[in-house]
């Protein structure tokens, strides 16, 4: 059985925490910025952790993360 390949492009996004979740950025931090408040913003910069329905996904497209 060949190796599994891990998905670069996930690989860049997605961190695993201590606790075995997965940290990711939010979205619609990189242009247009000028129509998006102050505290919008602020907000965009702060991680989150990806959400039940999409951990399945995201643990088998990163098989040694």
């Amino acid at each position: 059985m060949p190796k599994m390949k891990t998905n670069r492009g996930a690989a860049k996004r997605f961190k695993l925490t201590g606790s075995g979740r997965i940290k990711r950025a939010k979205a619609y931090s990189s242009h247009i910025l000028t129509k998006k408040s102050t505290k919008r913003k602020r907000g965009l910069r702060q991680g989150s952790l990806v959400d039940a329905v999409d951990f399945k996904g995201i643990r088998k497209i990163l098989p040694y993360a």
